[in-house]
């Protein structure tokens, strides 16, 4: 990865002045960049990385492996694509190991999760089995650390 895409990776806050004095190039060389990378697609969109116990809405997450039987045509991609359509998948991933897709998946409750998951999920054709995790604590995401554990005191004691 480049210079450029890596500090953008790492905080997509900078300005174009800000990033080319870190790079040492002229700003109007990095806004050009910037916006090659994004007509091509390397660069797909912007986000904020937030923290989820500030929020007023309650929500669930979950964790949810597919193990699914690829098309001949289309391998993974036809069921990735369909599970990709649901308001409710907030990322996909191909994977390996025992599970072969897997997602992230938001709710307003447990339940709503499991009903997306018997109702939604499970009917796609090629779905052989499911496997769901629901995410109880986010400690870190994308290489953001969103629990802050120093100045905590550890009162747990040492027994032998």
């Amino acid at each position: 990865m480049d210079k450029l895409l890596k500090l953008i990776s790492e905080n997509a806050n900078f300005t174009s002045a800000e990033l080319a004095a870190m790079l040492g190039e002229p700003e109007d060389a990095v806004k050009a960049k910037i916006k090659d990378y994004e007509e091509k697609g390397v660069i797909k969109g912007y986000q904020a990385i937030l923290n989820s116990d500030y929020f007023e809405d309650n929500f669930v997450e979950a964790l949810i492996e597919l193990k699914v039987a690829p098309k001949k045509e289309t391998g993974f991609d036809e069921i990735a694509s369909r599970c990709m359509a649901f308001d409710e998948v907030e990322s996909v991933y191909l994977m390996a190991g025992v599970y072969d897709l897997a997602l992230i998946v938001r709710g307003q409750t447990m339940q709503d999760i499991a009903m997306f998951v018997a109702k939604k999920l499970s009917t796609i054709e090629g779905v052989l089995s499911t496997g769901t995790h629901f995410i109880m604590q986010r400690y870190k995401d994308r290489g953001v650390n969103l629990i802050d554990f120093e100045g905590e005191n550890d009162e747990r004691s040492l027994i032998l």
